[in-house]
């Protein structure tokens, strides 16, 4: 029982560090969604902080890693350059605490 509940809760933390995990693609047609980076924090759905360790990526929190190969992903964004592309609007932020959902409506993408 034990193992069993064990190798469920390890299956669950791995599921949910790596929803985190970003990879920029070359293309739109290989992303998950389509991102753009609004100017001011209050225009963007997700306040995100670029985390520096896999180790430190958030569970849907806005706390991204971004990884150098697509298959290290758990969700891979393609930036474009205009806010009518866009599924997800996002501003980076300076620290940690900052980062967090705006519009809870838009969740789902990074599920």
């Amino acid at each position: 029982m034990k193992q069993w509940l064990s190798a469920i809760l390890l299956t669950l933390i791995c599921l949910q560090g790596r929803a985190q995990k970003v990879y920029s693609v070359k293309y739109s047609s290989e992303a998950d969604f389509k991102v753009f980076v609004v100017k001011y924090a209050s225009e963007a759905d997700l306040k995100v902080y670029k985390v520096k360790y896999a180790s430190e990526a958030g569970q849907n929190d806005g706390k991204w890693f971004f990884v150098d190969y697509a298959g290290e992903a758990g969700k891979k964004i393609y930036f474009v350059d205009y806010l009518g592309q866009a599924d997800l609007k996002v501003y980076f932020v300076n620290y940690s605490s900052e980062a967090g959902w705006v519009d809870n409506s838009k969740k789902h993408l990074l599920y």
